[in-house]
């Protein structure tokens, strides 16, 4: 297994610091979920991802706040 980069280890523990407003990038998706990128990009298109926006020709990223809510246990569950 790769091992993870100081960086984004920074990135995924500076999470909670991040406005809800922030983007972050794909790498920083997979470090918080635990997830491959091909993963990442499938729960996206299945919706068990938020939809990541597109910042750039050739750049998406993820917004904060929605992945906080997709982070949080859902209501109902024991």
């Amino acid at each position: 297994m790769k091992s993870t980069s100081p960086a984004l280890a920074a990135n995924v523990q500076n999470f909670d610091a991040l406005p809800d407003t922030a983007f972050v990038r794909l790498p920083t998706v997979c470090g918080m979920f635990g997830i491959a990128p091909a993963t990442a990009w499938r729960w996206a298109k299945s919706g068990r991802l938020p939809t990541p926006r597109k910042l750039g020709e050739r750049v998406s990223g993820w917004n904060v706040g929605e992945l906080r809510r997709a982070l949080a246990p859902s209501k109902g569950a024991s």
